[in-house]
């Protein structure tokens, strides 16, 4: 049955949360306007009544959205195309945001929770600070509210509550049956099951949340003329909004390390790029707002970089949602037709600020002195214009898309491509930015908490250059030659490394110090401490990451695999161990997960009861840690979509750890390969399957071989001795109802191997009142044989089984071995735990 009353009451709350925003906004205005007369508390008062009116609308919008999901209403297209049946409830959550409208819904959440505080600490900037955030907010509203204006036959906004049948009206269904309702959904992206998907994107929407506080400050200060009061408090906003976006970024990098099998965790992909590049801005726009706060100097530059950076996040949002980037990026949503609208935003937007800072220009203070090269400001300066640049080449590469729509739109044809090693390409440009930024960093450290002792500066230089030196010339000259190789086949390398030790050994010193002082003052010099370890750990990480999959058999593995894929690939039988550098493997067997067991089940445990393999039933009792949990004959429900296969690796010289790469078969959006990941102290192994073998149905099969056996009887098929044993009774068979007078026939036959007995069950079944047969055949993926009895002789005993055969189960898998990653993960964490400190002092 149709439910309209959801969806009803989530539209509503939309268009609620779209006025009462708007109403806010003016409201806060008119409190700018007139802040010195007595109203201008009634204005303020009133503005606040109805951004709580707006907060309230929008936890409706939330709560309807979510359950519409949570509780399958299919007649809604965004429950539909975004979950399914059996997905469980955190991965419902992830459903929420895997589309347009949720996302901007969750980004819209979060402005409500930004502005709730900012109504309770911001003070004398309430009204111009909050009519930013309402402005912004109404925006994006507006992406949303999918209200259709008539006089101009224009559609605003895309709404997450729209009914199946007006998104897709010209289905044969609908003609049959107006109220149709799909009885499971489309599902969830495959890519997007993963926990990290759970915490990933909520944290990024937070940070772009985030970022629009220091930026209304900007704007605040120039609309009330109060040029230099909103630094304060921007400056904690800022590092906030730095933190948490920087951790958003981080979850993804880890996310694709984890899920995606392009072995790292950047690939410069334009999506990536595109929020990589305003955190950047942002990093630069709180160097130049602590600068000014400290020497009075950058102000005007302040405005610039708070400007460019909120200008960027309206942009990323355009470069991922338009549809613009095409299939250059794993992560772009497809076209809502919200284009237009998005860009008008972006314009308006830029166009208010662009004409705000002119008319103010020329009253912004700047500093009388000129700058020498012996003061701080100088460095953080010429850091500042470094960072700016290397945001600005990303930004050059990721738009190239934009290029192409803009001349093809004015006529011109335009063929520029993405780079095709768009990894190569980018590290080969950033390396030369980061060799810079490190040293420049390192170098105003020491300006900075040094800057009326010349001499001094220097002299505490000289050590940390000294020691960089030496340690690279040790690394370069008694390191592994494969090492020596990586760095002196190019000169950037060793430069880098030389840096990034520099910078390491620099902001220790500058540390040590502050820590004598007062520990609160330590966070850059922590954050810059986590910038050189990350660096450290990428280049160690990049140069000495080694394939130890080697096929030494000379097998052609697959005529779509390159020769290089077929050299790094290992062919794994099941139950047939190989040896590799440092291990033996052995595939196991495939497991998947089920709901309300730890751990893995066996897929010849289980038999699925439909066709989705939803709902399974225990052929054998199923126990986890000695502890029975499930009993033979009892439903379960498991996730067939995800198949693990089991990896024993058996360490020379140690214990064994196993590994359970994933396959995600999903029919609407096709396989996806997941690696899996051994940590240790000081390197990961890593493993994804590059080729398992097609499901049953898919298989090549060799043709039917027919045998007619009695009881004992010995056959050979592929070489193993087969013998039927006996045939039992049995009176229930899964999937199937079976009456008392039916007749069903397990058979008990065994193949003999080398090393192990295998045994197959197929049943017979009779129907007695309707004379029906039923024969099932049981098959053996190990060794790709399937059984099947066709005919029973009760007076001659004498049995008919039909054999087929197949490829015995197998998995090509790739492993490979990087050392010392986890310094990129510890150098990470160890810079946020720096602006953390920087965050906790400047708050108070």
């Amino acid at each position: 049955m149709l439910n309209f009353s959801i969806g009803d009451s989530g539209h509503l709350f939309v268009v609620l949360s779209f006025v009462s925003a708007l109403v806010a906004g003016v409201g806060f205005a008119c409190a700018v306007k007139d802040n010195i007369k007595d109203n201008t508390l009634s204005w303020t008062s009133f503005a606040k009544i109805f951004f709580y009116v707006h907060a309230a609308s929008v936890l409706g919008t939330v709560i309807c959205l979510f359950i519409i999901i949570y509780t399958h209403r299919y007649e809604y297209h965004y429950a539909w195309s975004h979950s399914s049946n059996n997905l469980p409830v955190h991965y419902m959550i992830s459903c929420f945001w895997e589309g347009q409208e949720g996302s901007f819904l969750l980004w819209i959440f979060w402005h409500v929770l930004v502005g709730v505080v900012l109504l309770r600490t911001s003070e004398k900037w309430t009204a111009p600070v909050m009519t930013v955030l309402c402005a912004a907010q109404a925006v994006l509203v507006s992406m949303i509210i999918g209200v259709v204006i008539p006089w101009i036959n224009s559609k605003i906004g895309s709404s997450p509550f729209i009914l199946m049948k007006e998104h897709m009206p010209d289905l044969p269904v609908y003609r049959i049956n107006p109220n149709f309702v799909a009885k499971d959904g489309s599902g969830l992206n495959p890519l997007l099951q993963n926990y990290w998907m759970v915490i990933h994107p909520p944290t990024l929407f937070l940070g772009f949340a985030l970022c629009i506080v220091p930026f209304s400050y900007s704007i605040a200060g120039l609309w009330v003329r109060d040029f230099t009061g909103w630094i304060r408090p921007a400056i904690v906003w800022a590092l906030v909004a730095a933190l948490v976006l920087g951790l958003g970024i981080l979850m993804g990098a880890y996310w694709a390390y984890e899920t995606l099998n392009f072995e790292g965790y950047w690939n410069w992909d334009p999506v990536e790029n595109a929020v990589y590049v305003p955190w950047l801005l942002l990093i630069a726009s709180i160097h130049i707002l602590i600068n000014y706060k400290s020497t009075r100097t950058g102000l005007k530059a302040s405005y610039i970089l708070l400007v460019s950076m909120y200008f960027l996040i309206l942009y990323s949002t355009f470069l991922t949602r338009s549809g613009i980037l095409g299939e250059s990026s794993v992560h772009s949503f497809t076209d809502l037709g919200l284009s237009a609208q998005l860009i008008i935003a972006m314009l308006i937007f830029t166009a208010v600020c662009i004409i705000l800072l002119a008319f103010r220009w020329k009253h912004l203070p700047v500093s009388p002195k000129e700058e020498s090269v012996y003061t701080r400001e100088f460095w953080i300066f010429i850091g500042v214009a470094v960072l700016c640049l290397s945001a600005f080449q990303v930004l050059a590469y990721t738009s190239i898309p934009v290029y192409n729509s803009i001349l093809k739109a004015v006529g011109i044809p335009s063929n520029l491509a993405p780079p095709a090693d768009q990894v190569r390409t980018y590290s080969q440009l950033q390396i030369w930015f980061t060799i810079v930024i490190l040293i420049i960093a390192t170098v105003a450290q020491h300006f900075w908490w040094y800057n009326a002792d010349r001499k001094k500066i220097w002299h505490n230089l000289t050590i940390p250059i000294s020691l960089a030196l030496l340690l690279t010339s040790i690394l370069i000259i008694a390191g592994e030659l494969r090492w020596t190789e990586y760095l002196l086949n190019d000169i950037s390398y060793i430069l880098l490394i030389l840096s990034a030790l520099f910078a390491l050994l620099g902001s220790i010193s500058v540390m040590i110090t502050l820590l004598k002082k007062n520990k609160t003052l330590s966070g850059g010099a922590v954050a810059h401490i986590g910038m050189a370890i990350m660096i450290l750990g990428i280049l160690y990480s990049s140069a000495f990451t080694k394939t130890i999959s080697i096929n030494t058999t000379g097998l052609l593995y697959s005529k779509q695999m390159s020769a290089e894929e077929n050299t790094q690939n290992i062919l794994l039988f099941r139950n047939d161990p190989q040896t590799i550098k440092g291990f033996t493997l052995e595939y196991v067997g495939k497991r998947v997960k089920a709901r309300k067991i730890p751990g893995y089940v066996h897929t010849d445990f289980i038999f699925p009861l439909d066709d989705k393999g939803h709902q399974v039933v225990a052929v054998k009792d199923l126990f986890y840690k000695n502890k029975k949990y499930f009993s033979k004959g009892d439903t379960l429900s498991a996730d067939l979509e995800n198949i693990y296969y089991e990896i024993r690796y058996v360490k020379t010289s140690s214990d064994t750890f196993t590994l359970y790469p994933r396959l995600q078969k999903n029919k609407e959006m096709g396989n996806v390969v997941s690696p899996d990941i051994k940590k240790f102290w000081n390197r990961d192994i890593y493993s994804y399957l590059s080729m398992v073998p097609l499901d049953y149905d898919e298989r090549e099969w060799s043709p039917t071989q027919q045998y007619n056996v009695h009881i004992g009887d010995t056959i050979f098929i592929n070489d193993y001795v087969t013998i039927l044993d006996a045939l039992e009774r049995i009176s229930s068979y899964p999937g199937i109802s079976l009456k008392p007078t039916d007749i069903a026939l397990k058979a008990h036959i065994r193949l003999l191997g080398k090393n192990k007995t295998y045994h197959l069950h197929p049943v017979y079944m009779i129907q007695t009142d309707t004379k029906e047969v039923f024969s099932a055949f049981d098959m053996n993926e190990e060794i790709g044989v399937s059984v099947r009895i066709t005919n029973i002789d009760p007076v001659k005993e004498l049995f008919t089984l039909d054999v087929n055969t197949t490829q015995k189960d197998f998995v090509v898998l790739k492993v490979i071995e990087k050392p010392l990653i986890n310094l990129f993960w510890i150098g990470a964490i160890i810079m946020f735990t720096g602006m953390g400190i920087a965050i906790f002092r400047r708050s108070r």
